[in-house]
């Protein structure tokens, strides 16, 4: 597939002059049900352990295996569509579970000095969220997915097309894939179902006190790093290093007995996660922040360009007379200026959401500034390793602040906070999936706006399935406790709290801030470099281990491009089955997660190993990931039929 080639030399699988059944029935139903069903396992899993698995790809492997197998349908759009639908839920779970549960929190804690929202305002708060998303992301399709096609690789969207081509092919592509998703399955339900050695092998150094060193050895990770490819890899993980290697055994050295907000203890005892989470995270969001207005004003020529064409569009009334190519054509904007206009005064005139004008045009700058920033960074990184949560910690940072100054404090300053941070959060999430789906579309060739109306569809089924997902949790165990923590909501709460009470600690977020325009000024990209800063450095890893099996390849010398071409058409197929494999058993552990079992444990419990004492430990860890990485040279890079015509140098 030519998924690596300009725009202008770029032919999508489908051409654009052949029609095939896209926006069916059966599409859309089978969309919707997926959305419903990620979407609620996606709100536990996150809720459980702060992150969520990407929809796509597990969305698109159901959607092939009903409409192909089982109703004898052949159609990859159809396909395309089921997994663009499906994949909205886990977007809008990923952005309503970082924010929303702070205020179920409160009402907690605070003897009836907060009211919990009901279900219809989480609902419109969700569903606002999503279509604000949609609505930033349809005039930047041109820009992004289309102008910038060599650029973007857009992991998982690639590897989503890849995975529907493979299907509608069949042969060594399909089985490719369908290896790497089983190995990927296999290897997942041993690591985080029965657990028999950890996902996430850590070491603390004692010579070098206060870092770390570990990798969460999982398929998908190292499926994302070779589809990035290593420079983008070794971006994450100097960012990375910089956290784990320099700061943090500089804030130990000198820390001693001094006890900073938000810790609680004296730095001196804490431990290198302590560190990281307390300290380092607010760093990093400072720097994801500032690294996100960089490339915003360095894509601002580029965004203005595309919004003057769509308003050249709109203006045109000989437009319908002009042909657009069917995958070239986009949601008309009128469309989106009355869904823009719906949303807001759905935000601003509900009583029972506390947003004035002040706060809803707040919404709409950060709602851009962020989809935007979002789209570019999934495009680089993918969409596993978009923070999100950075995002609205950056956007609950300024919010608060300029709630305080404005008087608007206390309980009602604090909601209004978290409101604002959750629909930003939504839309950040959203246009990172939609920029996914529309990539997909893009090389499958689907049909842009079909694709877009079927977000929008996804955003308003699974709003309403997550909101009442989240009461019912909120229900059953209470947020914060030991059966749902929810780490990212905890975090949210705390950035409130601090600005509010005066107690934030700016200077490590404008210490992230300098790093990022240090990062700008020596030349590298910000986001990659902050987005390593960010996260923990047990996900750069593997990712940069993938990104050196691509470097491997791309060292190679081939007899003909031709044989160039089928070796790294085969290794990102394999990724992409990997990628699928893990997400569908991510799904299918959450499930068992919650499914009670005798002796009032949950059937996921039932089936870990390591409470019964059987573990292999850290080393058993990286022995499955090494025979992981094993498999995937031998089913890529030294598959046997791809021998025929190599020859090394």
């Amino acid at each position: 597939m030519e998924n690596q080639k300009n725009s202008a030399e770029f032919k999508p699988y489908v051409p654009a002059d052949k029609v095939m059944p896209e926006f069916t029935f059966a599409s859309i139903f089978l969309g919707i049900l997926l959305a419903v069903v990620f979407g609620a396992a996606n709100a536990y899993l996150g809720l459980r352990v702060g992150m969520t698995v990407s929809a796509s790809i597990p969305a698109a492997v159901i959607s092939m295996g009903i409409i192909r197998i089982i109703l004898k349908k052949d159609s990859i759009l159809e396909n395309n569509m089921v997994q663009t639908i499906g994949s909205a839920g886990e977007s809008l779970a990923a952005g309503a579970i970082f924010t929303l549960p702070a205020v179920f929190m409160w009402v907690a804690e605070s003897n009836g000095a907060f009211e919990a929202p009901n279900y219809l305002t989480m609902a419109l708060v969700c569903i606002s969220g999503g279509l604000l998303g949609a609505v930033f992301m349809v005039p930047l399709r041109k820009a992004l997915i289309v102008k910038e096609h060599g650029t973007l690789p857009y992991p998982e969207g690639t590897a989503c097309a890849e995975v529907l081509v493979a299907g509608e092919q069949g042969g060594s592509a399909a089985s490719t894939v369908f290896t790497g998703l089983g190995i990927a399955a296999l290897y997942k339900f041993i690591a985080d179902g029965l657990k028999l050695f950890p996902s996430e092998v850590d070491w603390s150094i004692e010579k070098f006190d206060g870092s770390g060193i570990g990798m969460d050895v999982l398929p998908a990770l190292a499926g994302v790093g070779y589809i990035c490819g290593a420079k983008i890899a070794s971006y994450m993980l100097s960012g990375g290093v910089l956290a784990w290697f320099i700061l943090m055994p500089m804030i130990k050295a000198f820390g001693g007995d001094t006890i900073l907000f938000p810790a609680t203890t004296p730095i001196g005892e804490m431990g290198t996660w302590d560190i990281w989470s307390n300290y380092v995270r607010y760093i990093g969001a400072g720097a994801v922040a500032a690294g996100g207005i960089i490339s915003l004003v360095k894509s601002l020529p580029l965004i203005i360009r595309t919004f003057k064409e769509s308003l050249v569009s709109l203006k045109n009334k000989e437009g319908a007379d002009i042909a657009i190519d069917r995958t070239s054509k986009d949601l008309d904007g009128k469309y989106l200026i009355i869904m823009l206009a719906v949303v807001l005064a759905i935000i601003f005139l509900t009583p029972t959401i506390p947003l004035g004008i002040g706060s809803t045009l707040m919404i709409i700058v950060f709602g851009f500034f962020f989809a935007t920033v979002s789209s570019r960074m999934v495009g680089l990184v993918g969409s596993s390793n978009n923070p999100v949560s950075g995002m609205a910690i950056a956007t609950l940072l300024i919010a608060t602040i300029l709630l305080r100054a404005t008087g608007v404090t206390g309980s009602a300053g604090m909601i209004t906070a978290i409101i604002i941070g959750t629909i930003i959060c939504i839309v950040a999430a959203m246009a990172g999936d939609m920029s996914q789906d529309l990539k997909t579309g893009y090389i499958v060739g689907a049909t842009p706006y079909k694709q877009q109306i079927g977000e929008i569809i996804g955003t308003i089924a699974s709003g309403l399935a997550i909101a009442g997902v989240l009461y019912l949790l909120n229900a059953a165990w209470g947020y914060g406790s030991k059966e749902l923590p929810a780490p990212q909501a905890s975090l949210m709460k705390l950035v409130v709290e601090g600005v509010m009470g005066g107690n934030l600690p700016w200077d490590l977020v404008f210490v992230g801030i300098a790093v990022a325009v240090m990062v700008e000024i020596v030349g590298l990209p910000v986001l990659p470099v902050a987005i390593g800063l960010y996260l923990p450095i047990h996900l750069s890893t593997p990712i940069m281990v993938g990104g050196l099996i691509k470097l491997y390849f791309e060292r190679k010398q081939f007899k003909n491009e031709e044989t160039r071409e089928r070796v790294s058409t085969s290794g990102i197929l394999y990724a992409s089955g990997m990628i699928a494999g893990e997400g569908i058993v991510g799904i299918l552990l959450a499930v068992l997660a919650i499914i009670p079992w005798a002796g009032g444990i949950t059937l996921g419990e039932y089936i870990d190993l390591s409470a019964r004492g059987i573990s292999l430990g850290n080393i058993g860890g990286l022995v499955f990931f090494a025979l992981l990485i094993l498999t995937f040279l031998k089913n890529s890079l030294w598959k046997k039929d791809l021998y025929v015509d190599y020859e090394e140098k």
